[in-house]
């Protein structure tokens, strides 16, 4: 019977693990559609930028209540979840609480673990309360609606479940070692962990005999690890995936001004060519770096193929939070941007490439693309380039280059901005000024002084 449940074990986590590594390779194939960011400069500063927002959740404690509660959280489940390496080898090989051996500090590792499962459940609980009872306005967004809004609650149950089958299981397992029960009591006659919290679940098991004790402990193992199994894979469905990208996310973040936009190559030359006395007039311009023959470079982005590969993580990584959402001035004042959304739809399209990409071995037109599809033209253009996104993200995304990088397609390849910005721009073309006035007139004002 016990060589059949380690091969069944086996079994389920091989094929857990399996389509784990499918999906990361997935979704590393649909960042990689991307282009080249070029952000491996100042790696001690980045480094450094990680360790802080990431890992310290710098950003994230701006809002004390849900920072800190989210600390708890993150940090007890992942701490929690150390004790999935004894579980998995106690599954391979049959063996139960195999660090057992390591005496009082195994006693205080587990005991620790199960103060942070109650700390954890606790902070879930208040995180359910607050978007299902308190109803915090930046959850009840327009972009948050079925899936979005389900897969919030879904892991939330996930991480109520887990956490209560883990101190299940440690109660079962407390009572059989004091029962001294075949397999799970030590040959030294000490009880294997500390369980100050299972302890007191004591009570319920009062009077259950060993063999509905074992039937007790082994469904809250099995159930306990199938369900991490499970939601291993759930992640990459979820907007929980920032889990797992939250540190890259944040590392290759941007890391010069916020004010900053970057350039155009190919344009920023054409303007040293163009302020260049010595230069010729009618030499034929130069192929871009990396550009096919004769196949001139796209301007901006109308599809995801067009954005680079962090702005492609990015697309990932959002947690759907709503706070660059929350802090967005269009947004406060009933325009359509909601920069959140710019990231959801996004990730949304990128996914139905990926799909296309698996169905077909390659990309075969489909007749849609980010722009227009997801992403609609007055979203963009109410965006104020104020940055109050991007300084909001607790991770590190940046929303407001996809809309930046949009509006360039519009204006540099079909000249499609709107009529107020096209008149100004005529007008600096023509006049030297955004303002439809003479150049012989631009000085008149200073002759009334």
């Amino acid at each position: 019977m016990q060589i059949i449940a380690q091969i069944l074990f086996i079994l389920a986590f091989a094929i857990g693990i399996g389509i784990f590594i499918r999906n990361i390779r997935r979704m590393t194939r649909n960042i990689n559609l991307g282009r080249e960011s070029g952000r491996d400069d100042q790696p001690a500063v980045r480094w450094k930028k990680m360790a802080k927002i990431a890992l310290g959740q710098y950003k994230m404690v701006r809002r004390p209540v849900s920072g800190i509660v989210h600390i708890i959280v993150y940090l007890g489940f992942i701490i929690i979840n150390i004790e999935v390496l004894e579980i998995v080898i106690d599954g391979i090989f049959g063996t139960h609480r195999i660090f057992a051996f390591a005496g009082e500090p195994y006693r205080y590792l587990i005991g620790a673990f199960e103060i942070l499962a109650l700390l954890v459940l606790v902070g879930v609980i208040i995180f359910w309360i607050r978007r299902n009872i308190l109803h915090i306005y930046r959850f009840r967004a327009r972009e948050i609606t079925k899936w979005p809004k389900n897969d919030a609650n879904y892991i939330l149950y996930f991480e109520m479940i887990l956490m209560s089958l883990f101190l299940i299981m440690n109660a079962a397992d407390y009572q059989l070692q004091l029962n001294l029960a075949p397999h799970y009591a030590m040959a030294s006659g000490e009880i294997a962990g500390a369980f100050p919290v299972s302890g007191l679940l004591l009570p319920l098991l009062d009077g259950l005999s060993d063999s509905s004790l074992i039937i007790i402990e082994r469904t809250a193992w099995w159930l306990h690890i199938l369900g991490i199994l499970f939601f291993l894979n759930y992640l990459y469905y979820s907007k929980h995936l920032h889990i797992l990208l939250a540190f890259p996310n944040v590392y290759y973040s941007k890391i010069k001004s916020k004010a900053e936009f970057d350039n155009i190559e190919a344009v920023t030359k054409e303007v040293q060519l163009m302020m260049d006395p010595d230069a010729d007039p009618f030499a034929a311009p130069a192929e871009p770096e990396g550009e096919e023959e004769g196949v001139p470079e796209k301007f901006g982005a109308s599809d995801v193929f067009d954005l680079t590969r962090v702005q492609l993580l990015n697309a990932y990584t959002c947690t759907e939070c709503g706070r660059c959402t929350d802090q967005c001035p269009a947004n406060n004042t009933g325009k359509l941007l909601s920069p959140r959304k710019i990231m959801m739809d996004t990730r949304d399209r990128l996914e139905e490439v990926g799909e296309n990409i698996n169905k077909n071995g390659k990309f075969e037109a489909d007749g849609k693309q980010l722009l227009d599809d997801y992403i609609l033209r007055e979203e963009i253009w109410a965006c104020t380039t104020c940055q109050m996104c991007i300084e909001a993200c607790p991770v590190g995304i940046d929303p407001l280059s996809i809309i930046m990088e949009m509006r360039r397609y519009l204006m540099m390849e079909q000249s499609a901005g709107p009529a107020d910005l096209n008149n100004a721009m005529g007008n600096i073309e023509n006049n030297g000024a955004p303002w439809p006035y003479n150049q012989m007139d631009r000085l008149n004002w200073a002759s009334e002084n």
